[in-house]
């Protein structure tokens, strides 16, 4: 998947981070030279494209099972 760069940014989000997490934020920030803006945006794409992922296999499931599919071992035997 492909995913189109935007600088059309309309909307805000504000959160509340305990201090830990602001701390390990800010050192990530500072190390990699991303903006925390920037992380968080990519976070949220990351988490956001996993639960999708997760959500299509748990759709699949039953069409799996019902071809004899129970694992991961047994799609990667079938389309290897």
């Amino acid at each position: 998947m492909r995913i189109k760069k935007s600088l059309d940014m309309k909307y805000r989000l504000t959160i509340r981070i305990d201090t830990d997490l602001e701390q390990l934020l800010e050192r990530y920030c500072q190390r990699t030279g991303e903006s925390k803006s920037t992380f968080v945006r990519r976070a949220i794409r990351n988490h956001l494209e996993k639960e999708s992922f997760r959500d299509l296999r748990r759709q699949l499931i039953p069409y799996a099972k019902s071809i004899g599919w129970i694992t991961d071992q047994n799609v990667f035997d079938n389309i290897s």
